[in-house]
């Protein structure tokens, strides 16, 4: 089964958005980052299989989660 992978990145000057990648559109968007990235989340544990990759204003990675979490 194939992995999807959102990304939390800018919006322009003063948002951010979560889209899917390889996609141009995006779902989801907002001017709190924290906002965009726990409905992005929430989509992603939608899926079978899915990461959502956060990022820092410059565009790198600032952290990553994976879904569904291994049971440890």
């Amino acid at each position: 089964m194939i992995q999807k992978i959102y990304h939390v990145k800018r919006n322009g000057r003063d948002g951010w958005k979560g889209v899917m990648e390889h996609s141009k559109h995006s779902p989801v968007t907002g001017d709190n980052k924290q906002d965009v990235i726990n409905k992005t989340i929430a989509m992603a544990k939608c899926h079978s299989r899915c990461s959502v990759v956060i990022h820092r204003i410059d565009g790198s990675i600032q952290e990553e989660y994976s879904f569904p979490r291994s049971a440890s």
